[in-house]
């Protein structure tokens, strides 16, 4: 009986030890977590300090060495250069009229200035500066002496591409990418990287770490996304030629936006090697490196330098089609699909009568116009667009994510994505009755289930590319004419309103080029037409777009110009048809 007791009073105490070395481990526990939740959040600040250090550095030293170089040479005609198209710029640089230090100071100067404005930039490349002084006089290159500003996301060796999340930042690039060698080796010289949303996936121009890219035409407005800061600094004059990518509107959104002219190739036209992405792996909405500008020629200039034999080399992977000159300079008559609305989104009065005005233009210039509607629209902008990117339920955007600040533009838009599967349906299925776009919106953001219904949906895409294509040959049409989103919206507004991206987003499923070339400006007409505007689903999206794109007159409009894969200069064609069209217009 004693032992009994003994062995009792034994686990008793062991008991209590157990119950107090458990209390202190969890304790403990919750102490690391704590620790490490304040490590994790003073790393963040402490990154983000660092990379605006950089930015900051980077911009006063370029200031300085401008200043030095005004002080010995104050006869360049800064106002004469920045007024010269790339065309003409080229064409100087060759003969020797211009030199490459007037042009690079010139627009080093002018781009400090438009930084200022509109915060733009993330970084001067300050290896600019010595490329400078090795250009040399054998002027190779079509793009010999150029400065190029390029988005952040472009490989610059030693520099980091952070897609404006704390988790790339402290990555430097070990070499340049595919396109900044190429565009070196046409005797061109990147001398800036350009801002962009936080996670590339929207369509404003802001991120935790260089803050919000502002509209060179009104500072109320957004510049757009994700290739921002190339739009606003084209848009504001600071660069002639950028490199943008777009994956559904990202380089033509901030062309229409900024008042400029940008081009999204056919997918895998030019190379993605070292181009930094937030869902690499993704393969149904595919991106595409591109090139803006001031005008269609700068564009198709650009083009001819980068479809190259060392593109070639480098990336094998790129067909070796080289820029087909001819075929841009053609004078031929095209059979033009057009439409005003695509059966989704009702577009602004703004984007409408662009359309309808470039229509006639091209009727009294001897082309044909045939009316076109996009197939199956509704059922695609969910099923193949929003299910596409977002395959994975949008779990690796929010993994990269995770251990900074959410930024204030991007948080309507993700917020959605962090709900669990089992809610997401559920809201999808409470909302049927009562918003069917909203309802089809949550389930497609829940992604795809298995690797077959993964194939299945790649299938789906390749049907449906090979529909519109024998869609097109049916109505025998050589291109297409129809609306770009626009004017620039008001911020905030881009992550709440993503449903109009189908406008865009389409061609990017399609892997079609599509390029971007404004039109007109917005009128008081179309402001007061904007008052009356319902939308087709009447929902929430159609009751957000009114004040999104509201105060707009005097705005940018573009239309947007598309031709089947691989005739990307008889897109380029169009675009520059439509642009001579207007000009001779307004004279």
């Amino acid at each position: 009986m004693e032992k009994v007791k003994q062995v009792l009073q034994g686990a008793e105490l062991d008991g209590r030890t157990a119950a107090l070395l458990t209390g202190a481990a969890c304790g403990v526990g919750a102490l690391v977590v704590l620790v490490r939740k304040v490590t994790s959040r003073r790393e963040t600040k402490e990154k983000i300090q660092r990379a605006r250090n950089r930015r900051t550095d980077s911009l006063q030293r370029a200031e300085e060495a401008v200043l030095r170089y005004k002080e010995s040479h104050p006869m360049t005609d800064s106002a004469v250069i920045l007024m010269l198209s790339l065309s003409e710029l080229t064409k100087r640089l060759q003969e020797g009229s211009l030199s490459p230090e007037e042009v690079f100071y010139t627009y080093m100067e002018k781009t400090l200035e438009v930084n200022q404005k509109l915060n733009c930039c993330t970084g001067i490349l300050l290896e600019s500066f010595d490329q400078l002084k090795t250009t040399g006089s054998k002027k190779d290159g079509l793009l010999y002496g150029i400065p190029v500003s390029i988005k952040e996301n472009f490989g610059y060796k030693n520099h980091d591409s952070s897609c404006g999340m704390i988790i790339n930042l402290d990555q430097p690039a070990q070499k340049d990418s595919v396109l900044v060698d190429v565009l070196k080796r046409q005797g061109a010289i990147p001398f800036v990287k350009t801002n962009l949303p936080q996670g590339l996936l929207n369509y404003e121009c802001s991120n935790p770490i260089y803050g919000q890219t502002l509209n060179p035409h009104n500072l109320q407005k957004t510049c757009g996304g994700s290739s921002g800061g190339e739009g606003a600094l084209i848009g504001g004059g600071g660069s002639v030629l950028g490199l943008g990518s777009d994956i559904g509107g990202s380089i033509r959104i901030p062309a229409s936006f900024c008042g400029v002219c940008g081009f999204k190739p056919t997918a895998g036209r030019l190379s993605s090697q070292g181009l930094r992405s937030s869902c690499q792996g993704q393969k149904s909405v595919l991106s595409s490196p591109g090139p803006i500008a001031r005008d269609v020629d700068s564009l198709a200039l650009c083009m001819q330098a980068l479809l190259c034999d060392h593109l070639f080399s480098m990336d094998p992977t790129v067909p070796p089609i080289p820029f087909n000159v001819q075929v841009y300079q053609s004078s031929k008559p095209l059979r033009i699909g057009y439409f005003e609305c695509n059966g989704y989104m009702q577009p602004s009065p703004s984007m409408a009568r662009g359309v309808r005005e470039v229509k006639a233009l091209l009727e009294q210039a001897g082309h044909t116009l045939v009316p076109y509607s996009p197939l199956r629209i509704s059922h695609i902008a969910t099923d193949l667009l929003v299910k596409g990117i977002l395959a994975d339920g949008a779990s690796t955007l929010l993994q990269k994510l995770e251990g900074g600040p959410l930024d204030p533009c991007l948080r309507a838009q993700v917020l959605p994505y962090y709900l669990p599967k089992w809610l997401k349906k559920t809201i999808s299925f409470l909302l049927k009755p009562l918003s069917p776009r909203g309802s089809a919106i949550f389930t497609a953001i829940c992604g795809i289930g298995s690797v077959s219904d993964l194939w299945k949906h790649h299938a789906a895409v390749e049907d449906y590319i090979q529909e519109t294509i024998a869609d097109w040959r049916r109505y025998n049409i050589d291109v297409l004419l129809c609306p770009m989103i626009g004017p620039a919206y008001n911020h905030l507004y881009c992550g709440k309103n993503t449903t109009i991206l189908t406008y865009t987003m389409l061609y990017n499923l399609l892997t079609f080029p599509a390029g971007v070339v404004r039109v007109s400006t917005v009128t008081a007409e179309d402001e007061e037409e904007l008052k009356h505007y319902k939308g087709i689903y009447q929902d929430y999206w159609d009751k957000l777009f009114k004040p999104a794109v509201a105060g707009g007159e005097g705005l940018p409009v573009a239309v947007q110009c598309v031709a089947l894969p691989w005739q990307d200069e008889l897109c380029l064609r169009f675009m520059k048809e439509v642009e001579q069209l207007v000009q001779q217009s307004k004279k």
